[in-house]
């Protein structure tokens, strides 16, 4: 009997990563290409073997959610990335942080949000 309720249990599923999406209903931006974007990126981390938890926010002249400058600060400061898609302007970044452009992607709009270091 032990050895079916074994059977029966779910297995744990292997580690991979997720990314968390905030303001894509308001972006604008089209299926297919938040789709290309969401593969790309997600490739990404797998390539970079990283198998956590990420975010990606979708940036558009309208978006300012002021709650969303504390999610990124609580991803940043568990060590979870943070990127943006920039749909035209780059928002404001956190207090102390700065947006990378990530020439990896062709799209020219792909950013990763960096610790500012004072120097």
């Amino acid at each position: 009997m032990k050895r079916l309720l074994n059977l029966l249990k779910p297995k744990p599923q292997p580690f991979q990563p997720t990314i968390e999406s905030y303001g894509q209903s308001k972006s604008g931006v089209e299926q297919p290409q938040v789709q290309s974007i969401m593969e790309w990126l997600f490739a990404s981390l797998l390539n970079a073997s990283y198998l956590g938890k990420s975010h990606i926010v979708w940036d558009d002249e309208t978006s300012s959610d002021p709650s969303l400058e504390r999610v990124m600060k609580k991803a940043m400061h568990r060590g979870e990335p943070v990127f943006l898609h920039s749909c035209g302007r780059i928002q404001q970044p956190p207090k102390g942080y700065y947006w990378r452009i990530m020439p990896e992607h062709p799209s020219g709009q792909i950013y990763q949000l960096e610790v500012k270091e004072d120097r």
